[in-house]
C-alpha cells in the first residue's frame, strides 16, 4: 500500500473507526494526540525555516537557547533543561564546539564534571537568529488571537505542572511496587548465536 500524508481530520476519523467501541476518554486522547502532532509539525517547520540557514538542528538550537537564557551550566543541567540525554548532549555540544558556538571547560571543583557556555560567536548567533525564529513562532500561532495564545499557553502550563507535580507518583502507582525498566532506544538486544 502506498503511504501518503494524512490530514488531521482523516487521522481523527480513522481513530474513531478503529477505536469506536472502546470506552475511552476521547477528548483527552485528542488533546494529547494533537499536542504531539502540533509539536512535531512546529519542530519540522522551524528546522526548515529559521534554523536551516544557520545549519542548526532543533536539538542544537535548544542547547544554544538553554545556554543563552541561563548562562554557563553543568552538562547534566543543560541536558535536563533541553530534555535530552547526556549522551545526546555530548554529541551536540561537540558539534557546536567545533563550530565555535559553545565552549566546554572542566568544573573548578571536580574535573570530571563539564561546564558549557556560549562563546561570543554563539551569543552573536542567538542574537541574530532569535528574531527570525520568533517571527516563525508568530507565523505558527497566526490562526490564534492573543487571548487564544494566552489560553493555549496556560493550558499547556497546567499539563506540564500536572506531570511535574504528580507524574512520578502516577508512574509508581502504575508499577504497583515493580521496578521501572531501564529506558531503551527501541532497539532490541542482539541475540547471541
Amino acid at each position: 500500500m502506498l503511504r501518503q500524508r494524512r490530514s488531521i481530520t482523516e487521522t481523527e476519523q480513522a481513530i474513531q473507526e478503529r477505536l469506536g467501541g472502546l470506552p475511552l476518554q476521547r477528548e483527552a486522547m485528542a488533546a494529547v494526540g494533537n499536542i504531539h502532532r502540533a509539536a512535531a509539525a512546529i519542530r519540522q517547520h522551524l528546522e526548515n525555516s529559521a534554523l536551516r540557514p544557520h545549519e542548526l538542528t532543533w536539538t542544537g538550537f535548544v542547547v544554544l537557547w538553554v545556554l543563552w537564557i541561563w548562562g554557563e551550566a553543568e552538562s547534566w543541567s543543560v541536558a535536563e533543561e533541553a530534555g535530552i540525554s547526556k549522551g545526546t548532549l555530548t554529541g551536540i555540544s561537540q558539534t557546536l564546539e567545533s563550530r565555535g558556538l559553545v565552549a566546554r571547560s572542566p568544573h573548578p571543583e571536580d574535573r570530571r564534571r563539564v561546564l558549557l557556555a556560549l562563546t561570543p560567536k554563539g551569543e552573536n548567533l542567538m542574537e541574530e537568529l532569535f528574531p527570525a525564529f520568533n517571527a516563525e513562532e508568530a507565523f505558527v500561532a497566526a490562526p490564534l488571537d492573543l487571548a487564544q495564545c494566552r489560553q493555549l499557553a496556560e493550558g499547556l502550563r497546567a499539563i506540564i505542572s500536572q506531570l511535574e507535580t504528580h507524574g512520578e507518583q502516577r508512574r509508581r502507582d502504575l508499577l504497583d511496587g515493580e521496578k521501572l525498566a531501564p529506558r531503551r532506544s527501541g532497539r532490541r538486544p542482539r541475540q547471541k548465536p
